[in-house]
């Protein structure tokens, strides 16, 4: 096989394992989702996630305030902020984990489909 032919065949294969797992994705998103929308899940999931960031940005200004006794207030303002995100983050993830998992499933099922399509042209079985 030549070089070029070899290139288009990789090519080829390429874009049929991005076409498919994206495929994969939009199947898991959908049997997770019940075929519903998933602007309304996010957004449920990022107002439960506001607690979580409640929590860490009062971790964030405590900690701030623990060791020295007089620290600047953009200093804990600072840490507030980033415990805030830190809890946010933690809380979305964690809330947003189920869909996660089966766009990941749905996903790397058509991957193997596909790749296994192309191990049987590769070596075709022979049946004698």
């Amino acid at each position: 096989m030549s070089l070029g032919k070899r290139v288009r065949s990789n090519l080829s294969y390429g874009r049929k394992l991005v076409r498919s797992g994206l495929e994969g994705a939009a199947q898991g998103r959908h049997s997770f989702l019940e075929g519903g929308p998933l602007t309304p899940f996010l957004n449920d999931a990022a107002r439960r996630a506001c607690k979580q960031a409640t929590i860490g940005a009062c971790i964030g200004l405590l900690s701030s305030y623990l060791g020295r006794r007089h620290k600047p207030t953009n200093r804990a303002l600072a840490y507030g902020a980033v415990g805030g995100i830190i809890g946010f983050g933690a809380g979305l993830t964690w809330r947003t984990h189920g869909l996660a998992t089966s766009i990941g499933q749905g996903a790397a099922k058509k991957l193997n489909d596909v790749r296994d399509e192309r191990w049987l042209e590769k070596h075709p079985i022979t049946y004698a």
